[in-house]
């Protein structure tokens, strides 16, 4: 792999404990030379680094900022596909974190008998214990020095973190209790230098060892909290990994052998028996069966699979005994694309975590200073320097940069996974963000509204209808356009005899020519066949207000007649873009078709906006001037909507489409529905309020609490103990964890919430009434020859704008070119006559 090569690596990061952890490691590495971008996720202790970086350099980065880096899956490289991202979510904190809070409360217990019931309320003691202040003393002092021992991670990151000049809350937590046992222990130097027993009793009021080990234990609860809820954010990914078979039965030899899944070889041929899952992505060559896809797709009713139909990973045979051909294995399964999706999505930072990021840079400095300032204050105006002290440990304690931290991805990972549950897969971060932001739908027809598999509905002969039928077979048995295939597979279905055509000739988006028995027989649209009487056009135009597409034959120069052909609508089309609408989205439908054609599906699904005669090469154009208005998404599922789909602010794929299209956009739809794209704009804006609720929540809470810790409302009788700030602490980050979690209660079909998020039906009226001439148009080029100077230009342009159907002309006599933009197709023969007409030379038009 070569220095300057652009590529994206993952990172297992060690040793962050919030947000602070986060923004440092992400600052020391965007500092590497090599580096184009850097996300950590606190979520899932990871990191993605995109540009040319040397790994190493990363990772030293890494360390001097105080952390620890390695390559994700590098030691695993040989082993399991997901053995990495399987050990990556396996919660290792979770029991590490309970052993040291029972250990640590254990020892608080006692502890607290001490400091409080033998002190304060004159508990059983031990004799030698009676009235001996100092003794009572150096045992709360030992015990509070084992919890802390016990707690050590949080003094040895905290400290480690200070020396790096990068403080966390780790340096928080370890200031506050260090702090507290420092005090603690000079104040029990003094007691033995006090010499009264009353004396001695007035400074025990100043000990604070319970404190030092409250305080580490109270937020070790909160980390467990915390750990144990991330865990179940993460619940999604972990049901995906498991879906991942881990052997699979090869047939050699004509036996069949059990062997890791990891040894399946593109070629191979593999059984799945009755209950078995499919080990990796193939075709059925032997047997039927009916299969449970519900785990990618979400689809709960199995669909029934015969020779010749493809298979995926992860999928559940539930009836049936097949073989199948391995055609895709390892990474390159759907089930490990999907899974590689979500992992990367939410590994992605949303846009709106910015905000949380700017203030984790800089909080816990800020809160440092702000202990320092209330310390100072306190001293000032003349309170004792316990209470001043405990005022500081306080606001040192409560402030929590954790929760500001997991607001966003939290909520992100639950996202995330409920939507993959439904088959709805967001690429990155940002896109689950920005699809419930949209405000306009551009919708591809052919595929995404229209099933994408045209039928031939009418067949109007002008005499005899066998005649048409076989020229007709002969011509499109050779095409590869969807209209053709149609044709040809209806004339197959009813045994219509295949003849040879030709010196076959295809005139790109026209129509075919060939000879068949002798004679010249042309099919396309009505431009490309020279024989249409009146009857017929009138006709076509009929069959194109019912949304059908005509098809004219003629041999010889003769009309044979037309066959019609239709993409028929969705079943649940039109339902759909009724939710689309009622969530307040304008939906605009794009299609190639002429317009009548167009019209007739898009009254018929119901779209707000129909643009008609659309290029492939114009759908960008499109979407680009829609973005004028608001944040859009596009819909498609060709390789020609890709383009579009890029250029879009989201791009949908409809999952049967093509890998091109797939790859282009933001967001995949697994079930190829467009219900889906409603469903994922639901998820979407639950989620972006779920994140606004937890950053409210934790900027409220730090806001709020911190002043109360620097006794701000003393005077009213309103105070907090450290103690109370470490349990306050302790429970932001699981209050903002479990508030992500009830994204799981989502449920993306419900339409009864639906709401209008925007006023862009006001904003687009102006669109509505220009649609014909800024938006349902097209472009054409004509070479011309002979264009001298000005006068020649003028002379061009106001021939050319005379016509029917052009908008306006924009001639260059130095390009020797004319770039038509037309509200209609104005036949090229029109155009040529016009230019002529003036006695210049058109050589060309495209």
């Amino acid at each position: 792999m070569e220095n300057n090569e652009v590529r994206t690596d993952k990172y297992l990061v060690t040793g962050m404990s919030c947000a602070a952890c986060q923004s440092h490691v992400e600052k020391a590495v965007n500092g590497v030379e090599g580096v184009n971008s850097c996300s950590v996720s606190l979520l899932t202790n990871s990191m993605s680094v995109s540009g040319s970086a040397d790994p190493k350099a990363v990772i030293k980065a890494v360390e001097e900022a105080g952390y620890g880096a390695s390559l994700e899956g590098g030691a695993k490289a040989k082993g399991h596909l997901f053995e990495s991202m399987e050990e990556q979510l396996i919660n290792k904190e979770i029991p590490v974190l309970r052993n040291r809070l029972i250990s640590s409360s254990l020892f608080l217990l006692i502890l607290m008998y001490f400091s409080m019931g033998v002190s304060m309320w004159n508990w059983p003691a031990p004799k030698f214990l009676e009235h001996n202040m100092i003794g009572i003393g150096i045992i709360e002092m030992l015990l509070a020095g084992i919890v802390m021992v016990i707690n050590k991670k949080f003094f040895v990151n905290g400290f480690k973190a200070l020396l790096h000049k990068s403080t966390n809350m780790d340096t928080l937590v370890a200031m506050g209790s260090g702090v507290s046992f420092i005090y603690s222990f000079v104040t029990l130097l003094h007691m033995t230098t006090a010499g009264s027993h009353e004396a001695q009793m007035a400074l025990m009021d100043e000990l604070y060892f319970e404190s030092a080990a409250m305080i580490v234990t109270l937020i070790t609860i909160g980390k467990l909290l915390e750990a144990i809820s991330k865990g179940r954010t993460t619940n999604a990914l972990k049901g995906l990994l498991n879906l991942q078979p881990k052997t699979a039965v090869l047939i050699r030899n004509g036996e069949e052998v059990t062997v890791p899944v990891e040894e399946v070889m593109v070629g191979d041929i593999y059984a799945v028996r009755p209950g078995g899952a499919v080990p990796v992505d193939g075709r059925i060559v032997e047997g039927e069966c009916a299969v449970d896809e519900s785990a990618l797709t979400g689809e709960s009713v199995p669909v029934d699979k015969m020779a010749g139909d493809r298979v995926s990973a992860g999928t559940i045979n539930s009836s049936g005994y097949i073989r199948c051909r391995a055609e895709k294995v390892g990474e390159d399964t759907t089930l490990a694309q999907i899974i590689k999706m979500v992992s990367d999505s939410s590994a992605t930072k949303a846009p709106i975590a910015r905000i949380a990021d700017k203030v984790s840079g800089i909080f816990v400095p800020c809160v440092l200073i702000i202990a320092v300032v209330v310390f100072v204050i306190w001293l000032v105006t003349g309170a004792g320097t316990g209470y001043s002290l405990t005022r500081a440990i306080s606001v040192l304690v409560v402030s929590c940069p954790c929760a500001l931290g997991l607001a966003t991805p939290v909520a992100i990972m639950v996202g995330n996974g409920v939507a993959a549950k439904n088959g709805i897969l967001f690429k990155t971060s940002g896109s689950l963000e920005q699809t419930g932001r949209a405000e306009i739908i551009v919708l591809d027809k052919t595929g995404t509204i229209t099933s994408g598999v045209p039928q031939v509905t009418d067949i109007i002969p002008v005499s005899d209808e066998g005649s048409l039928l076989k020229s007709a077979y002969a011509l499109e048995k050779k095409s590869e356009h969807p209209l053709g295939k149609a044709v040809a597979e209806y004339c197959k279905e009813h045994g219509v005899e295949l003849e040879d055509a030709a010196n076959f000739r295809i005139s790109a988006g026209n129509g075919l020519e060939g000879t068949v028995n002798g004679k010249n027989i042309r099919g396309g649209n009505i431009k490309f066949i020279r024989s249409v009487d009146a009857v017929f056009e009138e006709k076509a135009k009929e069959l194109a207000a019912k949304g059908k597409t005509p098809l004219f034959f003629e041999s010889d120069g003769s009309l044979m007649g037309i066959i019609a052909v239709a993409d028929t609508i969705r079943e649940d089309s039109s339902e759909a873009i009724n939710e689309l609408k009622k969530l307040g989205l304008y939906t605009v439908m794009l299609t190639g078709d002429n317009k009548r054609t167009a019209d007739t599906i898009g009254k018929l699904s119901g779209v707000d906006m129909t643009v008609a005669d659309v290029l492939p090469g114009d759908k960008e154009k499109i979407v680009n001037k829609l973005k004028e208005y608001g944040k859009v998404i596009m819909v498609g599922d060709g390789i020609n909507d890709a383009p579009a789909l890029t250029s879009a602010d989201i791009g949908i794929a409809i999952g049967a489409g093509t890998d091109i299209a797939i790859d282009a956009a933001d967001v995949v739809l697994m079930k190829s529905t467009l219900k889906d794209a409603a469903a994922a704009i639901r998820i979407s804006r639950r989620t972006i309020r779920n994140i606004h609720e937890n950053l409210f929540w934790a900027f409220i809470y730090n806001i709020a609490l911190i002043p109360v810790a620097a006794g701000a409302y003393a005077a009213l009788g309103v105070a907090m103990t450290p103690m109370f700030g470490a349990a306050a602490m302790s429970l932001s980050s699981f209050t903002v964890c479990m508030n992500a979690l009830r994204l799981n209660l989502v449920r993306p079909y419900d339409t009864r919430r639906d709401k209008a998020g925007s006023d862009i039906r006001n904003r687009l009226k102006e669109l509505e009434i220009k649609n014909e001439k800024e938006i349902n148009t097209m472009e054409k080029t004509i070479t011309i020859e002979g264009m001298m100077c000005g006068h020649c230009e003028a002379t061009v342009k106001k021939a050319l704008e005379a016509l029917d159907g052009v908008i306006s002309a924009d001639v260059s006599h130095d390009k020797g070119t004319a770039v038509v933009v037309l509200e209609k197709d104005v036949a090229d023969e029109v155009l040529a006559k016009a230019v002529e007409d003036k006695d210049f030379k058109v050589t060309g038009i495209s």
